[in-house]
């Protein structure tokens, strides 16, 4: 586990990289927000998470409970997806706009094409408008809609 990254993994390095391609200027890892935002954006007021599947218990093809030391992992995961609806609240009480991009919308079977997912990204940001988002891969955001 100490060889996992918490900071400029893949997903997020391709946001990153196109977000920045498209004229976008933001700040890293936000020390002083709620919640360490892995990009922030001042200028719109809107800060990014990249979030791995695994870590914050997506429902999605990525994510499957570990059958060694269940009681252990259910712990950490649970408090994870906690600590990330607190920062939500938190985030938004301070009036911030939320966009949560997952992993499965950048690797896996179901995955979007990433200029989809920044075409998404960067309407969210320069939009203004809905306080919270998120972008998932296809099959499930079909599952949530049914």
């Amino acid at each position: 586990m100490s060889r996992i990254r918490g900071k400029d993994t893949k997903p997020e390095m391709l946001m990153r990289r196109g977000l920045h391609g498209r004229g976008l200027r933001y700040r890293l890892h936000g020390k002083s927000i709620p919640g360490k935002p892995d990009i922030v954006f001042p200028k719109y007021r809107t800060v990014v998470f990249v979030h791995g599947c695994f870590w914050h218990g997506h429902g999605c093809s990525l994510f499957k409970w570990p059958k060694t030391r269940a009681a252990f992992w259910k712990n950490k995961i649970n408090r994870n997806m906690e600590r990330d609806r607190e920062a939500l609240s938190a985030l938004k009480a301070d009036g911030w706009r939320v966009l949560v991009v997952w992993e499965c919308a950048l690797k896996g079977r179901q995955r979007r094409d990433l200029a989809e997912v920044l075409d998404g990204a960067e309407a969210f940001i320069r939009g203004g408008g809905k306080p919270f988002a998120e972008i998932a891969e296809y099959e499930s955001i079909e599952k949530r809609a049914s």
